[in-house]
């Protein structure tokens, strides 16, 4: 280990910065950040320096560096673009036992500036001892996708806590397990929902509990398919889940990002194949939660939108189960997007619908005048069973036979395929299309020539995806 790494205390302490300009103001952002008492060497100010000194948030010490200003210093930092300066601050401030920093010149460094992923009062680090400071950045971005933002807030409420918690448990080992379970349990996911009150209360209950009885159920989008479109918030839950019950609309490339030990169950309906009925997958939910576990149901696109998520979400309320929801990318705006289709565009539609084409028998007529005007796109969900139907219809109420449609099978997935022709032809595509596949109908689909990015480069990169014309 070439440095230890260690945390200072600079709030209210004195800190000099040789140098003005835009390098020393990023140093002393993070000096300030941190409580320090700025104090400046140089010959003039950048803008934002100058400001901060206007404003007496930072001290102009002097125009020219002098060695007495270390002396009454916790640390230097030297920021010019005078090598010899630099050189003479460092030599300086290590005869004196100051830590200093000359920035991009590691050998006159007696400590360096690691990569920060700020979620005070948690602070993580990373350095790569000045070798690769690049490769510490791009870890640092990896991290702060992957870390919560609200992991500050719910450390500083754990802060809260920490006396209670010694109170209720003698041992080191029983308050280490407390804290597991609450960071790993509903306390962190009403911390992740903004429930704070809701987060202390939950604190306060597992104080006189003796064991977890209550899990909770978080409704998750999967997205189209692509692992890429999977939303950060999405990706922290599924690796936190105890149990995940899925459709067969996700794809293995997804099921793959959840947690290793985590119970699978599929619960997924497929037209012509055996299902799980709703009512056994609602009963599961609540069953499993009741257990105490942390239930992820993974849905394909978004739970909302003909994904059956909020009848589950009244199961689990009827329960008294806690539940939220992490929205996903929908397959009508991710499949539209991969395979160059606009939904909306002001030279040929206005407004978009979405559609499903499997509907209850007993429930309201389809309004098939109003979906067959112009100027408007359809997204049909499951339609392809029903494509003869909707086309017959759309052109009996008014739509032109020869409007543009498209079907788009197993969109956003590496073996995307996108079948194109016109309205009177529209069972013959949705039956060619491998499945899941998604109707669009609408002038929209003209663009498609134009804009069908991702089978270009898929077919670059030598790839299975595919574009057919069938008009």
């Amino acid at each position: 280990m070439d440095y230890l790494p260690i945390f200072a205390d600079l709030n209210a302490k004195p800190v000099l910065v040789v140098g003005g300009g835009d390098v020393a103001a990023r140093k002393i952002e993070l000096l300030r950040r941190a409580g320090a008492e700025v104090q400046i060497a140089a010959r003039e100010l950048c803008v934002e320096l100058q400001s901060l000194a206007d404003n007496q948030q930072v001290t102009w010490l002097a125009r020219q560096f002098d060695v007495a200003q270390l002396d009454h210093v916790y640390l230097a930092i030297a920021a010019t673009d005078d090598s010899e300066l630099n050189a003479r601050v460092s030599e300086a401030a290590q005869q004196r036992r100051l830590l200093v920093n000359v920035v991009d010149d590691q050998p006159k460094c007696s400590f360096i500036f690691p990569s920060i992923v700020d979620r005070s009062p948690l602070v993580v680090a990373i350095s790569s001892s000045g070798t690769a400071p690049v490769l510490a950045r791009l870890l640092r971005e990896k991290l702060e996708a992957l870390l919560p933002a609200n992991l500050g807030q719910m450390a500083q409420v754990a802060g809260e806590w920490r006396d209670k918690v010694k109170q209720r448990f003698s041992k080191m080992s029983d308050r280490r397990r407390f804290w597991e379970r609450a960071f790993n349990g509903l306390f962190a996911s009403q911390m992740a929902a903004g429930n704070v009150q809701g987060a202390k209360q939950t604190l306060d209950a597992q104080l006189t509990e003796t064991a977890a009885t209550q899990g909770e159920i978080i409704l998750v989008g999967a997205g189209p398919g692509d692992a890429g479109l999977l939303t950060l918030r999405a990706l922290q839950v599924m690796q936190q889940a105890d149990v995940v019950l899925y459709d067969h609309l996700v794809s293995d490339e997804i099921l793959d990002l959840v947690r290793r030990d985590a119970d699978r169950l599929c619960v997924g309906k497929r037209a012509g194949a055996h299902s799980v009925a709703q009512e056994e997958t609602n009963r599961l939910l609540v069953e499993l939660a009741q257990r105490g576990k942390r239930v992820v149901r993974l849905k394909g696109g978004d739970p909302f939108i003909f994904g059956r998520g909020g009848e589950e979400l009244q199961a689990a309320q009827k329960a008294g189960i806690p539940f939220q929801v992490v929205p996903g990318v929908t397959a009508a705006a991710g499949a539209t997007a991969y395979a160059g289709i606009p939904l909306t565009h002001r030279d040929y539609a206005q407004s978009v619908l979405f559609i499903t084409g499997h509907c209850r028998a007993e429930g309201d007529a389809i309004d098939w005048a109003s979906l067959a005007r112009a100027r408007q796109t359809l997204a049909i969900y499951m339609g392809t069973v029903k494509a003869a139907e909707i086309a017959q219809q759309l052109i009996a109420h008014g739509r032109a036979a020869t409007t543009p449609v498209a079907v788009i099978g197993r969109g956003t997935r590496q073996d995307q395929q996108v079948l194109t022709g016109t309205l009177d032809d529209l069972e013959r595509l949705a039956q060619q299309a491998p499945t899941p596949a998604l109707l669009v109908i609408g002038e929209v689909v003209n663009l498609h020539a134009q804009l069908a990015w991702f089978q270009h480069s898929a077919q670059q990169a030598g790839r299975d995806s595919a574009v057919v014309n069938l008009a």
